[in-house]
């Protein structure tokens, strides 16, 4: 669409590929699913989006310049499902929002790419303590056949309910366009990033591939890490917040 392009940095056939939308969402659940797709398997950088209206900045790593918004893949390898995942940095403002989920799809279209999968947070109003509650994830298709892959490997459907962002246009966009979106929307804390929900999704995302096995285990490790973190600061914060104690006279002086 115009004021927002896609370079391919890298030529590759992504004919029957699944694609990840790893635009940031509540407790960062697809930038973590997005960033752990790329780093676990391997995924080279095949191209970028880019617009005049992103943010004007350079991510750097490992001493490589990056674009804010990035396009990852695999190569074709018999007896493993392809990916490519989308991944940035920033949160896209709503003007920008159509724009890109549009140019997302129609670039999947154009790459003839099977399935767009959107991970997403689902906001939870729980009193619970991270790591003590049971994470449901639920499902939303844009098609009836990405409905019935849902139902397939019984996953919850998401029934009612609002679905914003680039997500939310995917699904609008694949139902207009008859083209297999699925959302997955995982109970996450919108406080902090939230790796346990993230791996509650990479769990989900495993039973939708065919062939690729995918092993949530390290987000887990990272959610304790994360979890021991936020106990620490709660319970600094908790001390904090008692009264000094008054000092006591001595009456040995």
């Amino acid at each position: 669409m115009e004021g927002i392009q896609i370079y391919e940095l890298k030529r590759m056939d992504l004919r029957d590929a699944t694609v990840i939308d790893g635009f940031p969402s509540v407790g960062l659940v697809s930038s973590i699913v997005a960033n752990y797709l790329i780093n676990a398997l391997g995924l080279q950088q095949i191209g970028i989006m880019d617009s005049a209206y992103f943010p004007t900045v350079s991510l750097v790593r490992n001493g490589e310049p990056m674009n804010p918004v990035r396009i990852y893949a695999g190569p074709k390898q018999e007896g493993a499902d392809q990916l490519v995942v989308f991944i940035s940095e920033f949160q896209p403002p709503p003007n920008l929002v159509k724009e890109i989920a549009s140019t997302v799809l129609d670039w999947a279209l154009d790459q003839k790419c099977n399935l767009l999968v959107c991970p997403e947070g689902l906001i939870v109003d729980s009193e619970d303590a991270p790591g003590e509650r049971e994470i449901e994830v639920y499902g939303i298709g844009s098609t009836e056949s990405s409905m019935e892959l849902l139902r397939k490997n019984k996953v919850t459907i998401f029934e009612e309910g609002v679905i914003t962002g680039v997500a939310g246009v995917l699904l609008n966009e694949g139902r207009k366009k008859d083209f297999d979106v699925v959302t997955l929307l995982s109970e996450a804390h919108p406080e902090y990033p939230d790796a346990r929900a993230a791996a509650r999704v990479i769990e989900t995302i495993n039973k939708l591939l065919l062939h690729t096995r995918l092993d949530a285990k390290p987000l887990y490790e990272e959610a304790e890490r994360i979890e021991m973190q936020l106990k620490s600061i709660h319970d600094q914060t908790e001390a904090a917040k008692k009264p000094a104690q008054p000092i006591r006279p001595s009456m040995y002086g």
